[in-house]
């Protein structure tokens, strides 16, 4: 009794498990955009950090083991991102397209190159 009692609410649970989730509306969408940026953006923060601590161990090593240490190795410079900015992209198109609607556009010509 108790082994059908427990197919029966696993079948249950894995039915409502299959249900199909209703589409994401238009703010759900902008979240999410933002929270993938905001994520993005927080990587590149640790990886700068990552590289600042770095280079002062890289440094700490070099002054304090001269005889061990071997020649510096140059490293590009640790790149700082900067402020987290989040511009949404329904702004950016509707700024990119207001743009040329004042400037008449050029025809776009494409010359072949000469052959010799």
């Amino acid at each position: 009794m108790n082994k059908a009692l427990i197919a029966l609410i696993l079948t249950a649970a894995s039915t409502a498990a299959f249900a199909k989730l209703p589409p994401l509306n238009d703010e759900a969408k902008a979240k999410a955009e933002e929270a993938k940026a905001k994520t993005a953006h927080t990587g590149k923060v640790d990886a700068y950090l990552l590289c600042k601590s770095q280079d002062k161990v890289a440094a700490h090593v070099q002054k304090t083991n001269k005889a061990q240490a071997g020649k510096p190795v140059a490293t590009p410079p640790c790149a700082d991102p900067g402020k987290f900015v989040y511009t949404p992209p329904e702004a950016a198109p509707a700024a990119a397209a207001a743009a040329p609607a004042t400037a008449p556009a050029a025809p776009a010509v494409a010359a072949a190159p000469a052959k010799k």
